[in-house]
């Protein structure tokens, strides 16, 4: 343990998307992989309190935390890359911070000062930065945005700041920009990195590391002209060439001497570096050569962002049974008698998982009828589950009209509803149910022969839930329950019994997934959708 914590600010130039959040999760797996105990921060420059009420058009993923945080999808790469575990602290946003300020106002803990951007709103910035370093060597701090925004000043200044407080030795500032490939003439271009170095410095930011993504290898020539003009030395200029896996990123980066440029700058001693698990996971994704396609019958299918932690826990399932999982998005809100059979037909399995809103929800119902009925292997997560729910209820026992009171609140069979402590809650998001809770597996059950165990403990980002009058009669015709509250008052798995895998889960296995320790669930779906695959070859 060092006596004070390292921080590493990571700021972004020229575009956004370019990869600060997977840039600060390789780094943080690679100080892992020196020794060193690491936590990381996402600080979001909008005014949203967080991204739970916000478009996933817009924001992709809304990331959910043990301790019930809705958070940036950035938050999912640091857990996946990482050992560590992530809470409410680990990511803020600009309107988090403006609250946070005016209710100290008004509470007189200003004394009548007058309140302002600086100091005001950058102490409360790095007060929530010191608080995140308490028992850990590094701590690993993006900054959302991109350089020149207005929306992220308070931010770039509270981090220039630190380094004033704390001392040079423990604040590494790192900064990620575009080398873009012009294709006219031949060449990579270095000027947009040099105007995003420009605007950083201009706010009294001198970056000690450029980690420069490109689509081209660079030459030691470039390195050294970026070198030139940026001020840092040709070694601290570090190339981010685009990979197929975004698990290479952390071995690329230490290919490029990263990490060993970090604890030089940052004065820590550390071991060697032990990259053994990462090299031989890359290398058994390299060596895939079985595949699978899984249909994600969605609403949000057109920005893949929007089921980011699903999109990689389907991955992690498909490394873990050596296949490669082909993903085939379908939005529901256009899927019809007419064209499902198309749509589904060159498809091992159907997975329809969690959203919000009305729109879409006849399409997902139909594609859990045709696994259903066909055989082929269904995951319903969260939403999903709640529409298999109302499938069975249709289709198999009879209960014409039965819908969730979310989209026909006077459906003659509510069987999935809000529970009554819930209705009297108005604010936005306020009857959620968030973050992890406990659940009880019966022994007898599927979902038991994949956890191996009784009890587990899943996170949560939903309202409604399934009726429990409603029970007894989907068990009769084979739909149970596959996992449930430890009151026994709250469904939170149900399992169909005469099919080969129909499992849905009221909870969302996709946060806990990590690449090289694939969920059990997604292991289990991913080898009954390579089982399907086998049986229609054979029957061929």
């Amino acid at each position: 343990m060092y006596k004070s914590t390292k921080f590493i600010f990571i700021t972004g130039g020229v575009l956004s998307s370019l990869g600060k959040g997977l840039s600060a999760a390789s780094i943080g797996a690679l100080m892992e992989c020196r020794g060193l105990t690491v936590t990381l921060l996402k600080m979001d420059p909008y005014i949203n309190v967080d991204p739970g009420t916000m478009n996933p058009f817009q924001h992709g993923e809304v990331f959910v935390t043990d301790d019930g945080a809705e958070t940036d999808l950035d938050l999912g790469h640091y857990e996946r890359f990482t050992h560590a575990i992530l809470r409410q602290k680990n990511n803020f946003t600009t309107g988090q911070i403006y609250d946070a300020v005016i209710q100290k106002e008004r509470r007189g803990e200003y004394l009548g000062e007058t309140v302002q951007v600086i100091p005001h709103i950058t102490d409360e910035i790095k007060n929530k930065i010191r608080s995140l370093g308490n028992g850990v060597d590094v701590a690993i701090v993006e900054v959302g945005g991109t350089v020149g925004d207005i929306e992220s000043l308070p931010f770039l200044e509270a981090i220039r700041q630190l380094r004033v407080d704390l001392g040079p030795q423990n604040v590494l500032y790192i900064h990620l920009t575009l080398l873009p490939f012009v294709k006219a003439s031949g060449e990579v271009k270095t000027k947009p990195t040099q105007h995003s170095v420009k605007a950083l410095r201009e706010v009294g930011i001198q970056p000690d590391i450029l980690i420069c993504r490109t689509e081209k290898k660079i030459t030691r020539d470039i390195k050294e002209k970026i070198a030139l003009f940026c001020n840092v030395r040709p070694e601290e200029v570090i190339a981010a060439e685009d990979v197929n896996c975004i698990y290479e990123v952390l071995l690329n980066f230490h290919q490029e001497g990263l990490d060993q440029k970090i604890v030089e700058l940052l004065n820590i001693w550390t071991r060697a570096p032990r990259l053994d698990e990462w090299r031989s996971f890359i290398e058994a994704v390299k060596s895939l050569n079985i595949s699978i396609t899984i249909g994600i019958v969605g609403k949000y299918v057109n920005l893949q962002e929007s089921y980011k932690s699903l999109n990689e826990a389907l991955f992690a399932g498909g490394v873990k049974n050596k296949a490669k999982v082909n993903l085939k998005f379908i939005d529901s809100e256009f899927l019809s008698d007419q064209n499902m059979n198309s749509e589904f037909s060159d498809l091992d399995g159907i997975l329809v998982p969690g959203g919000f809103g009305s729109r879409g929800i006849e399409g997902k119902i139909k594609a859990v009828q045709f696994a259903r009925e066909n055989k082929l292997p269904f995951f319903g997560i969260c939403l999903g589950m709640q529409m298999a729910v109302v499938e069975f209820s249709r289709n198999v026992c009879g209960l014409n009209g039965a819908n969730s009171t979310e989209f026909s609140p006077d459906t003659p069979y509510p069987v999935i509803h809000l529970m009554d402590e819930q209705r009297s809650i108005t604010d936005k998001g306020g009857t959620m149910r968030l973050g992890a809770y406990e659940c009880v597996i019966p022994e007898d059950s599927e979902c038991h022969r994949i956890y191996g165990a009784r009890r587990i403990s899943e996170r949560h980002r939903h309202r409604y839930e399934f009726n429990p009058e409603y029970i007894s009669i989907l068990e009769e015709k084979g739909l149970r329950a596959g996992g449930l509250s430890p009151d026994g008052r709250l469904v939170e798995m149900v399992e169909y019994i005469d099919h080969p895998w129909f499992i849905g889960c009221q909870f969302h296995p996709e946060f806990k997934s990590k690449p090289m320790d694939s969920h059990p669930l997604f292991a289990s779906f991913i080898k009954a959708c390579l089982d399907c695959k086998t049986r229609k070859e054979q029957e061929k």
